[in-house]
């Protein structure tokens, strides 16, 4: 083997270019495939009542098991079975309302061949991925999609490239079909990720992240100054608001508020907190999407927004800090 720093750059270069290349042709080739046996495949798998198994092995077995995480994440309940654990019991988790997707280049993975058997007698649905429609596999399924590449990306025709990308390509365009038929949503999608960036964004609202009302800065329209400038240092939000006798939002004060107070030289100590409050400001509800309480709090230039029920009680505050916390921002 030759050593890595007596090659020239323009070698792993061109290698690279090259495996871009013939895996784009191989894709380019899958899609006058894409004909009504991709049709029926997606018809059944949405017709499925069960769980859709994909099964493989290998390097097929790699893609097949994202492929199962795309259909699971995308409405299509699914999950993997490795194919060589199926036949030492895993084959158990199978009923008859599933159905199984099975992957094999050649089609004659011995591993799989051996499935065979236990998932017609449950007569149970088969749609297998192969080179052509001649091996042992494709002859038994219901439906075989063909996933034959002209050549690998691997120079020696060993290594599994081009055909599992092209394998790969083809389960997502089965899951993004399904996801389309379904009237699959953000929401749905949020919902089967709510660890992730997208399902905070998506599910999380202001009455998840608000400050309680214990912990809520609010004074009464008739305190002074710096009775409010006392309120809002303990709850440490960087603003007061500022309520009636009825709890009602009437205005907020906020650091802002307060450096413009002393700009204008207003005796501190003897000022009234509603003749120097912000009236009429922004406001959200706790049934907000927190992610659109960012987009107000960002086109405004507000780090906090008065949270109020629909009597125009208030009843929180939502903060950018609180936000930035739940990983929302």
């Amino acid at each position: 083997m030759n050593n890595a720093n007596d090659t020239p750059n323009d070698v792993f270069l061109q290698s690279a270019v090259d495996v871009i290349d013939i895996e784009a042709e191989a894709l380019l080739a899958l899609k006058p495939r894409l004909d009504q046996k991709f049709v029926d495949a997606c018809k059944l798998l949405m017709a499925c009542e069960g769980r859709i198994v994909v099964t493989g092995i290998g390097k097929s077995g790699h893609i097949g098991n994202k492929m199962a995480a795309t259909f699971a994440s995308t409405g299509s309940p699914a999950f993997f079975v490795h194919a060589a654990e199926a036949s030492h019991g895993d084959l158990g988790m199978l009923k008859q309302s599933d159905v199984v997707l099975a992957i094999s280049y050649s089609g004659s993975s011995d591993e799989i061949l051996t499935l065979l058997p236990g998932i017609k007698r449950l007569a149970i649905p088969l749609i297998s991925l192969c080179s052509g429609s001649d091996s042992p596999l494709a002859k038994a399924a219901d439906i075989n999609l063909d996933i034959s590449v002209e050549k690998e990306a691997c120079p020696l025709g060993l290594a599994p490239t081009a055909s599992t990308t092209c394998t790969l390509a083809l389960g997502d365009a089965l899951a993004v079909s399904l996801l389309h038929a379904r009237g699959f949503s953000e929401d749905d999608f949020a919902m089967s990720h709510p660890g992730g960036r997208l399902g905070r964004r998506l599910l999380l609202r202001v009455g998840d992240l608000m400050s309680t009302e214990e912990d809520t800065p609010m004074i009464d329209k008739q305190a002074l100054l710096p009775q409010a400038l006392l309120e809002m240092t303990s709850k440490g939000l960087g603003m007061v608001t500022i309520i009636d006798e009825e709890q009602n939002l009437l205005g907020v004060f906020t650091d802002g508020d307060l450096r413009r107070t002393i700009d204008e030289q207003n005796d501190l100590r003897s000022q009234r907190i509603e003749d120097v409050m912000t009236s009429g400001c922004r406001t959200t509800t706790a049934d907000t999407l927190a992610i659109n309480a960012v987009a107000l709090m960002q086109q405004h230039r507000i780090t906090a927004l008065p949270v109020i029920n629909e009597s125009q009680r208030i009843i929180g505050v939502i903060s950018m800090h609180a936000l930035l916390g739940a990983g929302v921002v």
